[in-house]
């Protein structure tokens, strides 16, 4: 029994030491080496009205860098990578209600166009994440009692069709408010319902970690009492855990976190979908690991994402949010067929 032991902790960490170096792996890659043709060489001459030119000996060669060239290339990638890491913190935990990020997409698609195009910068610093919490909020109450309508105990699989229902509402609203805007806005609206990394700054990358640093440390902290959720919420209680608290608490930070990430980067779904269930199929479901290596895990595999999206149909970058849509979909359905077994085949 201890060599068996011994073995599946030997087999664990060889898969923990692969996932590492995957993820130093693609956080290096973001660095690319900068392409001479993007570069404009332009010489000088100091001497060049006071001599000859046959007698010029020592040009002056000046390095101008085409920040435009450089912007659409991809250059200088740490805020785009940093957004991509503290995008995916919550994402990755699979702890976010379905349909929360139609309903932040929402707010900021009205706030957008009640103020225009011209007080965007401002908007999305101040109010955006302020609307999007509101409207993930919503998103809470709202599935939650679609969910619980019946009176029965609530079902996964009602849960899940309850966020597809009111995710599917919100992207209407979203259609009428864009309808009511200018061209300009519904382009941009369009590219960044699609999900993107393309417009991250460092402005991005604080106002990302103003949310997700002190809600990953709180969920961090909620290890041991999602443990006990997961033998059961009657044992949970019995051994002291609070599940009412600790559901409103991973709820609320659900709804910031989810808020913050669809404010700065759109919406990019199935990250924590697909990256949980792959975490916990190698080292189990001990939240103490699987939320640091979700958290890890999820900015792996949206970097990966981006660095698809920009160089499968370069020049052209495809949303990463569609990137993540192929991944997600096929896994989504694969799970959803086992849980509901022989249900799903008919009779």
């Amino acid at each position: 029994m201890g060599g068996l032991k011994s073995a599946l902790r030997g087999k664990r960490l060889q898969y923990l030491m692969a996932f590492a170096m995957t993820v130093v792996f693609v956080l290096l890659r973001t660095w690319d080496p900068l392409p001479l043709q993007l570069l404009r060489l332009k010489t000088f001459d100091m001497y060049q009205r006071a001599q000859p030119r046959e007698t010029i000996k020592h040009p002056v060669a000046i390095i101008d860098l085409d920040e435009e060239s450089l912007a659409a290339y991809g250059q200088w990638p740490w805020p785009r990578t940093l957004v991509a890491e503290l995008v995916t913190k919550l994402m990755a935990q699979g702890v976010a209600v379905i349909g929360f990020d139609m309903v932040v997409a929402a707010g900021r698609e009205a706030i957008t166009a009640v103020h225009g195009e011209t007080t965007r910068a401002v908007i999305n610093n101040h109010m955006v994440p302020l609307a999007a919490f509101a409207g993930a909020l919503l998103a809470i109450v709202l599935v939650f009692r679609v969910a619980t309508a019946t009176g029965r105990a609530m079902d996964v699989r009602v849960l899940l069709l309850a966020g597809v229902v009111i995710a599917a509402f919100f992207s209407a609203c979203i259609a009428f408010i864009l309808s009511m805007s200018s061209a300009r806005t519904v382009q941009n609206a369009v590219m960044w319902s699609m999900g993107s990394l393309r417009g991250a700054s460092w402005q991005s990358v604080l106002l990302a970690t103003v949310y997700t640093v002190p809600a990953a440390a709180v969920l961090i902290g909620l290890a041991r009492p999602l443990n006990l959720m997961a033998i059961g919420e009657e044992t949970a209680n019995y051994l002291g855990a609070d599940v009412e608290g600790v559901k409103r608490t991973a709820l609320v930070i659900a709804a910031l976190i989810t808020a913050a990430g669809v404010a700065v980067a759109g919406v990019i779904g199935f990250v924590g979908l697909v990256v949980p269930h792959g975490v916990r199929l190698l080292i189990g479901s001990d939240h103490r690991a699987l939320l640091p290596l979700s958290f890890l895990g999820g900015a792996a595999f949206l970097t990966l994402a981006d660095l698809i999206a920009r160089l499968a149909l370069r020049p052209v970058e495809i949303p990463i949010g569609v990137i993540t849509a192929f991944v997600g979909v096929p896994i989504f359905l694969v799970l959803l067929r086992r849980s509901m077994g022989p249900s799903l085949g008919g009779t």
